[in-house]
C-alpha cells in the first residue's frame, strides 16, 4: 500500500511584534504556535476540519514535542512552515516540520506527536478509517 498526501508547505506567516522577546528575537514559544498552524493548515488541504473531529469525538492533542532552533527569527520575517507527515496514523500520529525565513534559512527544526483520544473518557483511540483513507493511492 502506498501513501500520498504525506507533504505540505503552509502560507507564509508575518512574524508579528507581540511574538518576539526583549532581544527582538521569536519567543521559542511561538515556533509550537507556527506548527499547529501549519497542522491546521494540512488538514484543511486534506479536507479535514478539526472542528468537525471534535463533533465525531475525537481530540488531538499534542503527546510530544521537540524543537532545534537554528537562527533566530525576527519581527517582519517572513516564515514558510513544511510539514510532513512521518508515519501513517494509528493511535498518535506524528509531524516533522521545517521552518525557513525569506533568505531560505532554516530556523527551526521539530517534530510533534498528537494522539486520537475519545474525547469523553479520554481514552486512546484508533485514528478513524475516513482519515487514514486520505493518504491512500
Amino acid at each position: 500500500m502506498t501513501y500520498i498526501k504525506k507533504q505540505f508547505i503552509s502560507k507564509p506567516i508575518l512574524v508579528r511584534y507581540g511574538e518576539t522577546d526583549q532581544m527582538g528575537i521569536v519567543h521559542h514559544s511561538n515556533y509550537l504556535r507556527y506548527f499547529e498552524v501549519a497542522r491546521l493548515e494540512w488538514l484543511t488541504a486534506l479536507g479535514v476540519s478539526y472542528t468537525s473531529m471534535e463533533k465525531q469525538g475525537i481530540i488531538m492533542p499534542v503527546i510530544d514535542a521537540n524543537l532545534s532552533y537554528k537562527t533566530s527569527a525576527l519581527f517582519d520575517d517572513s516564515l514558510i512552515i513544511h510539514i510532513e507527515l512521518d508515519e501513517i496514523p494509528k493511535v498518535k500520529i506524528k509531524f516533522s516540520y521545517e521552518i525557513r525565513n525569506q533568505k531560505n534559512q532554516v530556523v527551526c527544526l521539530g517534530t510533534t506527536s498528537l494522539a486520537f483520544l475519545n474525547s469523553e473518557t479520554r481514552k486512546p483511540i484508533r485514528c478513524p478509517e475516513n482519515f487514514t483513507a486520505l493518504f491512500r493511492d
